[in-house]
C-alpha cells in the first residue's frame, strides 16, 4: 500500500484577517499531535506543584519556549529570504550532504555505534 499525501495548493496568499485565521487554524490542526502530549505533560507537572506560582512558572517557561522562536522568525523573515536567495544555487549540494549524513547516522544506529557522536561532541556539550 502506497503512502499518499494530500495538500491544498493555492495561487494566492491569504492577505485578509480571515485568511490569516484559516491558515492559523490549519497550522494548529497539523501541530496538535506534536504539541498535545508535551502540553499535557507540562500541565500534569504544573498540577502537581506545591503552589500555583510554581505551576505558573512552568507554563510561562513552556509558553516562552514555544512563542519566542515564532516571534524571532517573524522579525527575521526578510533576512531569511535574502539568505535563502543566496544559497538557492547550492540546494543540490546541500541535499547530497544532508542525505549522506542521514545515511551515516542510520548506519551508526543500525550498528549500535550511535553513541560515538556523543563522544565526539562531549567536549563541546555543557555539563548539568
Amino acid at each position: 500500500m502506497a503512502v499518499q499525501e494530500k495538500r491544498v495548493q493555492t495561487q494566492r496568499q491569504p492577505t485578509s484577517p480571515l485568511g490569516a485565521i484559516l491558515v492559523g487554524m490549519a497550522f494548529a490542526l497539523g501541530w496538535t499531535p506534536c504539541i498535545g502530549p508535551i502540553l499535557a505533560g507540562i500541565l500534569a507537572l504544573a498540577g502537581t506543584r506545591n503552589s500555583v506560582g510554581e505551576g505558573v512558572r512552568l507554563l510561562v517557561a513552556y509558553s516562552l519556549g514555544l512563542g519566542v522562536p515564532f516571534l524571532a522568525t517573524a522579525l527575521a523573515i526578510n533576512q531569511f529570504f535574502a539568505a535563502l536567495a543566496k544559497i538557492r544555487r547550492h540546494y543540490h549540494k546541500i541535499e547530497l550532504v544532508s542525505g549522506g549524513l542521514l545515511v551515516i547516522v542510520g548506519l551508526l544506529i543500525f550498528t549500535g555505534r550511535f553513541t560515538i557522536i556523543a563522544q565526539w561532541l562531549s567536549p563541546y556539550l555543557p555539563v548539568f
